[in-house]
């Protein structure tokens, strides 16, 4: 076949068939939404003002909060788009760029969690020598490093799926521009992509969970030889919040991607994808907030000098 694209624009399904839900799952998508932009703006904007905050752990943690603001983006404003439309129409050059923005934003979420995670890891095993190996400069490159591989890797699987052909259908069956659903619609021959998008979901997603897991069990290691019950608990307490996240966004992750019948059981990864997308960022603000005593203590400040000077305007 000639690389030329005998269709151009496609129709993303999402839950067209859950007429009854459509704006149910609008009033519940849009609120969500807005709480994860505000709150994970909020965490944002807190770390930046206070200097107590001003450390490694919370640097990577405004990162994973700008992460998590970034990914959702890429897909909820298009789903509420077209929860409000009956013309669900995106051209192949828009789905790509989604498809793009999508998978290397989380691409780079998955490094700067195994980030945290080793931060995490010389904050409790080597505490001495923490200023030395966590420095500013460190923590940038460590950062620029993420955003860099993330986006690299995502370039040559984006530029091959630009020259396959569709020749129709043109129903993507989800309701954003996932990768399985549409190579299942090109008339070319897609298993070296489907191959390299198995690869970079193995790399990205096992190789950095088991990253994570070598630095935990470090961790737990290092912790059990604290003689004191109040030390172990404090640094458990420390990196809590931090392996409840990891559960949830591996988890799904796993689900979707790490197997070769992703393509399969396609309505059942739509609701996985949209916890993912939507309800798993959602709950990491509050994991990270009210799981945090540091964060927690800050934001109770603020809101006791907000009341304060309330009051006294109206004395």
């Amino acid at each position: 076949m000639n690389n030329h694209t005998m269709v151009t624009d496609f129709v993303l399904w999402g839950f067209s068939h859950l007429q009854e839900f459509q704006v149910l799952l609008l009033v519940f998508v849009l609120f969500v939404y807005v709480l994860i932009m505000l709150g994970n703006l909020s965490i944002i904007t807190i770390t930046y003002l206070d200097s107590r905050l001003h450390s490694p752990m919370y640097f990577f943690l405004c990162n994973f909060s700008l992460m998590e603001m970034l990914v959702t983006s890429t897909v909820v404003p298009r789903m509420l788009g077209d929860l409000l439309s009956t013309h669900k129409t995106i051209s192949l050059g828009e789905c790509l760029i989604q498809s793009f923005f999508y998978f290397s934003l989380s691409c780079t979420d998955f490094l700067i969690v195994t980030t945290m995670a080793f931060d995490c890891y010389v904050a409790i095993c080597r505490p001495l020598h923490y200023p030395t190996i966590m420095s500013s400069q460190v923590c940038v490159r460590l950062v620029v490093a993420c955003w860099m591989v993330g986006f690299f890797s995502i370039i040559s699987p984006t530029i091959q799926k630009s020259q396959l052909c569709f020749c129709g259908p043109n129903v993507i069956d989800h309701f954003f521009c996932d990768s399985a659903p549409l190579l299942k619609l090109s008339c070319s021959a897609t298993h070296h992509i489907e191959r390299m998008d198995f690869f970079l979901s193995l790399l990205f997603v096992l190789t950095t969970m088991l990253l994570i897991l070598i630095s935990y069990i470090l961790i737990v290691a290092s912790v059990l030889r604290i003689p004191s019950s109040s030390g172990r608990q404090k640094a458990f307490s420390t990196c809590a919040s931090h392996l409840t996240v990891v559960v949830l966004s591996y988890g799904s992750a796993i689900f979707i991607y790490v197997r070769p019948s992703k393509g399969h059981s396609t309505d059942l990864n739509k609701v996985v994808a949209l916890m993912t997308s939507v309800v798993t960022p959602f709950l990491n603000l509050f994991i990270f907030t009210f799981r945090n005593e540091k964060v927690k203590g800050v934001i109770e400040e603020i809101v006791k000098k907000t009341f304060s000077r309330d009051s006294e305007a109206f004395r």
